[in-house]
């Protein structure tokens, strides 16, 4: 029985002895920020602020300098809404194994007041309502087009193809954009798009017609029936024009809240995808 208490006391040490050494803390050798792009800062003269981009890098881009990239156009891009999310999935998407999308520039459009600058106005009393600032898209298009564009394309090797993403309310205003300016931009994502505002003006608006060949992927989650059928109404319509190869995806496993991550995803491969883009 002594022996037997020794044994077990010997035992116990032991252990204890190896636990409080794999408890003591392992050095750091080195800390040093864990970055994936920069942010840049500039002033528009037309929305009368300095307004924020985020931008994601291909991680070719500083060894391949005669290498000119995409660019993919993300609204609601700051730190904290999508940026990093959809940064992810281009990154993921570029890796040799995966091919998924040509390697592509992302840059993220920080949001001052996104009530303001994705809604046209509106005749609604509720709209109004719930949207004070409401009615500043003109001017925001305007800063797309005449400050953003030409910023990026002089800070950047860039190609002429321009993806625009936008969700919810930042899929009213891609699709105002379609439907107002298409040239724009090449490839439009237009996910669960708001086009209950303005009591459903927009889709019966004159289109003004695509000049070249136009990629859209709508994409709409169980989000009630207004979303729903304004989403199926959108494709409807661009399924008429033999100049936009267009695509429609409903996630019934995604409602408005975790739908735009998927939605990316799936459109980035039913955009670049031989056997996604047959049959259409």
């Amino acid at each position: 029985m002594t022996k037997l208490y020794v044994f077990l006391l010997v035992f116990f040490s032991l252990c204890t002895a190896s636990i409080a050494q794999s408890n003591q803390a392992i050095p750091t050798l080195e800390t040093a920020p864990f970055t994936i792009g920069e942010t840049r800062t500039f002033h528009s003269a037309i929305l009368e602020e300095n307004r924020t981009i985020n931008v994601y890098l291909p991680l070719s881009y500083d060894t391949k300098k005669d290498t000119s990239y995409p660019v993919i156009y993300l609204l609601d891009g700051s730190k904290n809404e999508d940026f990093i999310h959809v940064a992810g999935i281009v990154q993921f998407g570029n890796f040799p194994w995966i091919n998924m999308l040509p390697e592509s520039i992302v840059v993220g459009i920080s949001n001052i007041d996104r009530k303001r600058d994705f809604t046209y106005p509106t005749t609604n009393a509720k709209d109004k309502e719930d949207f004070p600032t409401t009615g500043g898209s003109e001017a925001f298009i305007s800063f797309l087009k005449n400050e953003l564009q030409p910023y990026v394309t002089n800070t950047y090797r860039v190609t002429k193809e321009r993806t625009l993403i936008g969700q919810s309310l930042g899929g009213l205003l891609a699709t105002e954009i379609l439907w107002t300016q298409p040239s724009l931009f090449s490839n439009y994502i237009i996910v669960s798009p708001s086009l209950w505002w303005d009591d459903n003006s927009l889709l019966p608006r004159a289109r003004v017609a695509t000049k070249t060949p136009t990629k859209v992927y709508v994409a709409v989650g169980k989000e009630g029936p207004y979303m729903e059928s304004a989403a199926f109404s959108l494709i409807g319509a661009l399924k008429e024009d033999r100049t936009i190869i267009s695509t429609f995806t409903y996630f019934d496993g995604q409602d408005h809240s975790n739908i735009l991550h998927k939605a990316v995803y799936e459109a980035f491969l039913n955009f670049y995808s031989p056997k996604e883009e047959s049959g259409k």
